[in-house]
């Protein structure tokens, strides 16, 4: 298969044979195989972020079904995030890439549906977010490591005059996501926010959970500036576990990441 060139889906006509950006489609779930070019389309970059697709009366005449049909296939289209419908005069179907939003409510939906425990989120949690203060250490700039200073002394003051909210704890696990450099992390972690977020343990330690929070990610912070990996992993641990009896579980994952750090530091002296 050609770079570039969208992956041919079984039932849809080639477009590449008479260079068409879609073909007719012959199938009887007409919408999805429409759904289906498009998405290539958009996914190997021949119709770019930013650009408006084709009216619906014009992809109605390409793919040879009616407007409603096409409809269909753009509200599917839309539901990836991959387009952005608006109405009025200069509306239409726009191409625009998938925000982290869309990760979040899609993973918030499969969790739902199986039934997820509150031992399952933490251990979730705990997996994500050693891997991404791992990254941070290595990775985090000076503006990075200062914002994030930043967010805890904002963190103290809101302490200090009863405003405190979760979605200042919320802010800082995405801002130390930021601080990783991974696009996919970030995306990720916008989860934290729903069907991952700490919340409903947090509520149990009352008043005090707040005062123990902003101190936890204080000490984070404290080991990301010192490039402290073990210790960066120790606080996210002990910040995570907190309230939980999971202790045994994350104990293996701290053993783990410790002896790997031991064996990369080996590696190196050796070279």
């Amino acid at each position: 298969m050609s770079p570039g060139r969208p992956t041919k889906v079984e039932g849809m006509a080639d477009p590449a044979r008479d260079g068409a950006l879609f073909a007719p489609v012959a199938v009887a779930r007409a919408s999805s195989a429409i759904a289906d070019q498009i998405r290539n389309a958009i996914l190997t970059g021949r119709v770019k972020a930013g650009e408006r697709l084709s009216p619906e009366r014009e992809l109605a005449e390409q793919f040879g079904v009616s407007r409603v049909t096409v409809r269909d296939a753009l509200r599917s289209i839309e539901a990836m995030g991959l387009i952005e419908v608006k109405v009025g005069a200069r509306g239409g179907a726009f191409v625009t890439a998938p925000t982290g939003s869309k990760v979040a409510q899609s993973m918030s939906d499969m969790m739902v549906m199986s039934a997820t425990t509150p031992e399952d989120i933490v251990e979730a949690r705990l997996i994500v977010e050693l891997g991404t203060v791992t990254l941070a250490c290595a990775r985090a700039t000076v503006e990075d490591l200062a914002q994030l200073r930043e967010l805890c002394e904002r963190g103290r003051d809101a302490l200090a005059a009863g405003t405190y909210t979760r979605e200042l704890s919320w802010d800082f696990h995405a801002r130390l996501a930021s601080a990783a450099h991974n696009g996919a992390v970030g995306g990720l972690t916008l989860s934290f926010r729903s069907t991952l977020s700490m919340h409903p343990l947090r509520v149990r330690e009352g008043s005090r959970a707040h005062t123990l929070t902003v101190d936890e990610h204080l000490k984070i912070v404290e080991a990301l500036e010192q490039h402290d990996g073990d210790a960066a992993r120790r606080m996210m641990a002990d910040h995570l576990l907190r309230g939980t009896t999971l202790e045994d579980r994350s104990a293996a994952l701290l053993d783990w990441w410790r002896a790997r750090d031991v064996r990369q530091s080996s590696s190196r002296r050796a070279k």
